[in-house]
């Protein structure tokens, strides 16, 4: 019999891309960004940050190794964190807060409000500006939150400045009024607030966008041909799927017999 992490890594060499799952290369404005649009509906997008040991998972082969009987077919790190990895912001995972909800101003890009949270659920996933995430109290089973907002109903966040000269690998997620996709971006080369912000409203016509981070961005996307390494990071988000071989779901608990 062949051993359970083996056939799943063997299964995630074979699988054909997800229908949950479109990942590609975009070209806007003489920038070049890369994107994975999911459809939580049709897999399990959520969030990671320990194992069963609590201890942080900190990349994306060790989600992977968490979870043999599924692909981790996309992944990216989700919002800022301390040096334990613990992290920043709000943060739930299965409904439980692990942090809660941080509403005032404080340095650096998370502090620059309006930020806001990547709210997750079962068939559904929701970026909200922090105050009114505040407001609405909303039932999320997997949350977290990040900042700066980069888009907020349709509008750039108003501290962006078109002349800013601060550049860097960037990352983040903007999703629909109706909740059924989210958008996940990395520039694919140093760019400014003004740009990733107009790359979520103007390119991709999204009115809700919110910031991960611009020094830790990292992509996992197997049938991309990409999975970035790097330094261990705090909460990933990410979206399990069943093993696929030859275009056939194959149940993992049956699979070698």
């Amino acid at each position: 019999m062949i051993p359970r992490l083996a056939l799943a890594a063997l299964f995630a060499l074979l699988a054909a891309p997800s229908v949950a799952l479109d990942c590609r290369r975009e070209s806007f404005e003489g920038r070049s960004f890369s994107l994975c649009r999911v459809s939580p509906s049709e897999g399990e997008l959520r969030l990671f940050l320990d194992d069963a040991e609590g201890q942080p998972y900190g990349s994306f082969e060790a989600v992977q190794e968490a979870h043999p009987d599924r692909r981790l077919a996309f992944a990216m790190n989700a919002g800022m964190y301390h040096p334990d990895r613990s992290p920043v912001g709000h943060y739930v995972e299965e409904g439980e807060e692990v942090m809660r909800l941080l509403t005032n101003a404080s340095p650096g890009n998370f502090g620059l409000l309006p930020n806001g949270v990547l709210c997750l659920n079962d068939d559904s996933a929701r970026v909200i500006e922090t105050l009114r995430f505040a407001d609405e109290s909303p039932a999320c089973r997997y949350a977290t939150q990040s900042g700066p907002m980069l888009v907020i109903d349709g509008e750039l966040h108003p501290r962006f400045l078109e002349s800013s000269t601060s550049r860097f690998v960037r990352n983040g997620v903007g999703t629909t009024p109706e909740g059924d996709e989210a958008t996940f971006v990395i520039s694919d080369e140093p760019v400014t607030f003004w740009e990733f912000g107009r790359f979520f409203r103007d390119f991709l016509g999204l009115d809700q966008a919110l910031f991960f981070d611009g020094n830790v961005s990292r992509l996992h996307a197997p049938d991309f041909g990409r999975s970035d390494m790097g330094r261990s990071m705090g909460p990933i988000v990410g979206l399990l799927v069943p093993p696929i071989v030859d275009g056939g779901e194959v149940d993992p608990a049956g699979a070698g017999g």
